[in-house]
């Protein structure tokens, strides 16, 4: 990954997607079935596989400015020339202008990664892994079903971050902007304070819960 001030750019197909926001390191399953988008896949399977992911604003009505590039690992070619693809999400990037519009966009961009922290990130690290865990637990008790963390889950700071970030759901707009933070602590932070709130809420009801449960005994 070249850093955002790096001189390095390049011409990037872009598929925007409303209410999707997708992280370094995580799988990004797609049915193509819209005609320049068909276009644009045969095309990108012709060439190094790539394009970039970007959410799009449906209040502005326009793409977000910062992505993430997407690698086509798998594919399955179905009737009508429509395809299944399995992407996996590579480093981030911003656009910097637009080339062209049709048959699909294509933006000239530029990879940014984060900052190098300014101290060891472990201790926030473990502590979101120990937010997460309390979430989960408080979720299997109240659903009455056993929830649990893969084993694969990332440990390293900047993974987890991006982990944790895509796996919140019903909140595109907080993802875009933990996307868009180029600072690992700052985003830990934050996680930590949407799973803190997660967990509080959670416990509250787990509360009621039982509490109803015990007076109907």
């Amino acid at each position: 990954m070249a850093p955002s001030s790096s001189i390095a750019v390049r011409e990037l197909p872009l598929f925007p997607l409303p209410e999707v926001v997708l992280f370094p390191g995580r799988p990004l399953p797609l049915h193509i079935f819209e005609f320049r988008y068909r276009i644009m896949m045969n095309t990108i399977l012709e060439g190094d596989r790539r394009f970039g992911v970007v959410m799009w604003d449906q209040a502005q009505g326009k793409p977000a400015a910062i992505g993430c590039c997407a690698e086509i690992i798998e594919f399955q070619r179905l009737p009508d020339d429509r395809m299944k693809v399995l992407a996996l999400g590579q480093q981030r990037f911003r656009v910097l202008e637009y080339v062209r519009e049709k048959p699909y966009r294509v933006g000239l961009v530029e990879w940014i990664e984060d900052n190098p922290p300014e101290h060891d990130l472990k201790l926030s690290a473990s502590n979101v892994s120990q937010l997460l865990q309390d979430v989960v637990r408080l979720s299997a008790k109240l659903t009455g079903q056993e929830i649990e963390l893969p084993e694969t889950m990332p440990t390293l700071p900047i993974e987890l971050s991006y982990w944790i970030a895509s796996n919140l759901y019903g909140v595109a707009e907080e993802q875009q902007a933990l996307l868009e933070m180029q600072d690992t602590a700052a985003r830990l932070k934050r996680e930590a304070e949407i799973l803190t709130s997660t967990r509080n809420h959670l416990a509250a009801r787990t509360v009621l819960k039982d509490t109803l449960d015990d007076s109907l005994q």
